[in-house]
């Protein structure tokens, strides 16, 4: 199609001045009409559509493009490309179309985005999971692309309220799960904030809201602190004629939640929720001298924590980050954390590493951006994983922490926490990681198994008689390490599961049972057995005999029998009712809009019980699997199976007692256990199952199991006990 510069109106062209006055770099005439160009052609495609929200649809690409080239810093080429993210996939628009008139490389960009939009429809692969990856791998041609794509996730966020309250939890769960670990990844920290606080709001607005309400509380003490701060260190620093600004940052609302929920403490115990940051003017030749000298300065006057001490200057974070953290007992003895940076790196920290190096400094440093983009390669090559485990996988490095070993050379490697030494062979190298027999740490034998630390030097011993094993797995943290493993042991494994499938027909074929989906479905079930694959490979290797062959045997003809005498030869209905054998009873839980009352089953890995908030997750092999809100898995279910999740709600549970998990912690005394017990059993007349305390030094820590009704009496239960003096933390499990 012919596309024509036609003059804009002037709303729009009044966006398109405050999208040039919004951009982080210098925008040239030239770049500006591509730009201008680019902004028309969406705006003509866009012409007639509106967003939720009611507005023009032409508004979201204008804010992400406002995001990219702001928050984020790129280049006009990134801009244009923001602005054109939507046109191929949602108008008449085409790549030659936009190769015609703004160029090759948007073209390209904007293929990647619509590329990643395309989802691959496969049966065996969660639908959202691939396109993850899909968008993942595009780190391999343009990262420009995943910026933006982050970038168009954060607007929709940012306008989410407007969407059905089953989208925005959907939409929520994906950006914790994915968009904020990539933010993390590509150094976009405030990006990377911004989208957690956005998801917690929706996914936990209570408390989301409870944490806000108590830092917008804080905000005026804390502006107080930093000037008591300044005012201490000023007059060091201008002598020493250091060019700096002081300024203070909460941490982010979902970081403060986080801690809360990992460490089980109060909003008041987490020490951390606020950090003063200190920005000087430096040439890159003297950053180093600076951050220390101003280091000096700041322990001259307060007492540091030696343990807190993290120096990412010397040795920068794999997405670029750095600078010089120190935590201090600073005014009114209160613990606070230090950041000090130059603005170099404080540009890198809010903009990102790409986008700093790779399209600021054009070409002369484009060598740096090839050198971190290596350094993420790692589990973007090996795109024959299932799509979940890969995106698990990608997920994990993300937020890891790393720690720096040496080889016998003295060469040094970046890895992360946590890390066996099997992980650094893989590390090295895949063959030396795949024929790895032995390790060294420091001159010492230890096993593969062996947990590495910073500072550790690693020698790997090898044989070309080793092969791997699936024991090796249990003892590595790296995708790499586990990828190569699994390629490494999953040809053996195929050839095994072949062999299983064929003694598996022949032996059902004794019993007159034709083997077949159903008939594997059920036999999965039978043996507790999650894939096909490994209940084949399971008999291939004989793990299942040809006793337990059998009986399987007599309990499915016995069982499909039975349904046959009831019902008459309708295999459909025996069929359905024989995947339905393992569900539960019925309970006073009803499902979805219409509010209907089906069979499920309760989670054990989070426990629900009444009273809690709830979903249903429709599992194939196992049906109505019931998840808390907040359960482990809830943000990873929500994301890669979105059209699986089925609203719950409790309607009674007046006859039914659920198990709930206490834990209790305090100062040990004498009859301390006696008065927990009697409280429970006497006073709340709720039974308990299991008991486990231990103490230590004065202290005393443990667990009691107990039956409830609902969550209204465990949480006065809860409150009453943790009302016994000597008591220091009472919490569900």
């Amino acid at each position: 199609m012919l596309i024509e510069n036609k003059i804009l109106p002037k709303s729009i062209s009044d966006l398109y001045d405050d999208l040039i006055d919004s951009s982080y770099q210098k925008i040239s005439s030239k770049e500006k009409k591509v730009i201008y160009q680019s902004l028309v052609i969406a705006f003509n495609g866009h012409d007639g559509q509106m967003r939720k929200s009611g507005e023009p649809y032409i508004h979201h690409p204008i804010e992400v493009a406002k995001i990219v080239a702001k928050d984020i810093g790129l280049d006009y080429i990134s801009i244009a490309s923001a602005l054109l993210h939507d046109v191929v996939e949602d108008t008449d628009v085409t790549f030659k179309d936009l190769n015609e008139s703004v160029g090759n490389e948007i073209s390209r960009i904007v293929n990647g985005l619509t590329k990643i939009s395309t989802l691959k429809k496969n049966e065996d692969y969660s639908i959202q999971a691939e396109n993850y990856r899909r968008m993942l791998l595009t780190l391999h041609s343009d990262i420009r692309v995943i910026l933006i794509k982050t970038a168009d996730r954060l607007h929709n966020m940012r306008t989410i309220d407007f969407l059905s309250k089953a989208k925005q939890d959907q939409m929520a769960s994906e950006s914790l799960y994915i968009y904020a670990p990539l933010a993390h990844r590509v150094g976009l920290y405030n990006i990377k904030n911004e989208l957690e606080d956005l998801s917690l709001r929706i996914l936990e607005t209570r408390k989301y809201n409870l944490i806000k309400n108590k830092i917008d509380k804080e905000s005026v003490n804390q502006e107080k602190y930093v000037e008591t701060f300044k005012s201490l260190i000023n007059n060091n620093l201008d002598d020493q004629k250091i060019k700096y600004s002081i300024i203070g940052r909460n941490k982010s609302i979902y970081s403060i939640h986080n801690k809360i929920q990992k460490k089980n403490i109060s909003f008041d115990e987490v020490y951390d929720r606020f950090a003063i940051r200190i920005i000087y003017k430096s040439t890159p030749k003297n950053e180093k001298f600076i951050a220390w000298k101003i280091y000096s300065i700041i322990t001259d006057h307060f007492t540091s924590n030696p343990t807190r001490l993290r120096d990412w200057i010397t040795l920068p974070k794999t997405n670029g980050y750095e600078a010089l953290h120190l935590t201090v007992v600073g005014p009114k003895n209160k613990w606070v954390e230090i950041q000090i940076r130059s603005e170099r790196m404080n540009e890198i920290a809010e903009k990102g590493y790409a986008a700093h190096y790779g399209y600021k400094h054009k070409e002369s440093k484009k060598n740096e951006v090839d050198l971190w983009l290596n350094r993420l390669q790692e589990v973007l090559t090996h795109d024959n994983e299932h799509a979940v485990d890969f995106v698990e996988d990608f997920k994990l490095n993300f937020y890891s922490k790393e720690i720096y070993v040496f080889t016998p050379n003295g060469d040094l490697k970046s890895l992360r926490s946590g890390s066996s030494a099997l992980d650094f062979a893989f590390h090295v190298h895949t063959d030396v990681g795949i024929k790895t027999r032995g390790a060294r740490v420091n001159g010492k034998l230890v096993p593969l198994s062996h947990t590495l630390k910073s500072g550790d030097q690693v020698e790997i011993i090898t044989s070309e008689n080793v092969k791997p094993n699936v024991n090796w797995l249990s003892f590595v943290e790296t995708s790499k390490a586990k990828s190569k493993i699994k390629s490494s042991i999953n040809e053996e494994k195929k050839r095994i599961s072949l062999d299983g499938k064929e003694i598996l027909e022949r032996k059902l074929k004794q019993l007159k049972i034709k083997l077949d989906d159903k008939v594997s479905g059920q036999m999965m079930k039978f043996f507790k057995i999650n894939a096909s694959n490994d209940l084949f490979y399971k008999i291939g290797t004989g793990s299942i005999d040809n006793k337990q062959i059998k009986s399987f045997a007599n309990d499915y003809n016995s069982y499909i029998g039975f349904f046959k005498r009831r019902i008459g030869s309708n295999t459909n209905k025996v069929d359905k009712i024989s995947e339905s054998a393992n569900f539960i009873k019925f309970d006073k839980l009803v499902f979805g809009k219409e509010k209907e009352m089906l069979k499920y089953s309760i989670a054990t890995c989070c426990n629900p019980i009444p009273g809690d908030k709830v979903f249903g997750f429709i599992s194939v092999k196992d049906g109505i699997k019931v998840h808390k809100q907040d359960c482990p898995n809830s943000i990873s279910l929500r994301s890669n199976y979105a059209y699986r999740i089925i609203s719950a709600n409790w309607i009674d549970s007046e006859n039914h007692e659920f198990n709930a998990q206490i834990q209790v912690s305090g100062i040990d005394d004498i009859g301390l256990i006696n008065s927990i017990t009697s409280l429970i059993s006497n006073s709340m007349n709720v039974n308990m199952n299991r008991i486990s305390f231990e103490t230590n030094d004065g202290t005393f820590s443990g667990f009691v199991s107990v039956e409830v009704k609902n969550k209204v009496i465990l949480n006065k239960l809860l409150k009453k006990l943790s009302s016994i003096d000597g008591i220091e933390k009472v919490s569900r499990k």
